[in-house]
């Protein structure tokens, strides 16, 4: 293992609402537990390979799940997703931190947007974040086109922004649908490509990747790999990682790469 190398896992807990965006409608208990059953999952994983990663916590499912969520501080770095998944307005980047604060003990540093949305700096910076992880910065149909955005960190308004990463050039993206679509000699490739280039890999991932998708009638992109075929392809790419580096939070990394600076 190259420990030079840092690999930053991060994972997306929140309200499984995604089948909502294709008028499919969930139950708020669905909401919530679908996501807790993929976490535990996920969990089992991490243990195996010895997973240090991000959460990115919306408050909302904290406040429901908060004894498991103060167990993910323990080992694990929690950040904040916002208050809520679907519903977001400038406070709740105040009220999202100061929740996940009270509930872990521990000092929140990072957001993620849900949906990777843009994201006003001057308020997260006076929120009390310290860095921005919401920026992929490649193009995806619908969603975003952020080829202009660096592909390693940078400052915009006194915020540090941690882009999940790509390769050079073509700008291919590591992150949750490429890893569950492409082959795992793709991932692989493209993940050595940035890791040689840049000496530290960002991914993203869903708890609700973990179960079974079928029923909710979802695009196939989304639920062909899900549940115990998801699982087999994480474990996949976290015992390739695990010989090319070193799993670490977000905080973690940032604060070395600031010492290293200065």
């Amino acid at each position: 293992m190259n420990t030079s190398r840092k690999l930053l896992i991060s994972v997306d807990v929140e309200e499984f609402d995604i089948p909502e965006e294709y008028g499919v409608r969930v139950s708020p208990e669905d909401k919530l537990n679908i996501s807790r059953k993929g976490l535990l999952i996920m969990l089992d994983l991490f243990d195996k390979y010895n997973v240090r990663a991000t959460f990115f916590v919306t408050a909302y499912w904290a406040q429901h799940h908060p004894e498991l969520v103060r167990q993910l501080a323990v080992r694990h770095e929690v950040a904040s997703h916002a208050h809520f998944h679907s519903d977001f307005e400038l406070a709740h980047l105040e009220s999202s931190r100061t929740v996940l604060q009270k509930i872990t003990g521990k000092q929140v540093y990072g957001f993620r947007m849900p949906r990777l949305q843009k994201v006003d700096y001057m308020a997260l910076k006076a929120a009390g974040y310290v860095y921005d992880a919401s920026v992929n910065p490649t193009w995806l149909p619908g969603r975003y086109n952020n080829w202009d955005k660096s592909r390693t960190m940078f400052t915009e308004k006194d915020c540090y922004i941690i882009p999940t990463s790509v390769s050079p050039l073509i700008r291919y993206p590591i992150f949750w649908l490429s890893v569950k679509n492409m082959p795992g000699f793709v991932t692989r490739y493209f993940s050595n490509i940035i890791l040689n280039k840049d000496h530290v890999l960002s991914c993203y991932f869903h708890p609700w990747e973990l179960c079974d998708l079928e029923k909710y009638s979802l695009p196939a992109y989304i639920s062909r790999v899900s549940g115990l075929k998801m699982k087999a392809r994480l474990e996949s790419f976290l015992q390739f990682l695990q010989q090319k580096g070193e799993f670490c939070p977000h905080i973690e990394w940032l604060n070395n790469q600031l010492h290293e600076n200065y």
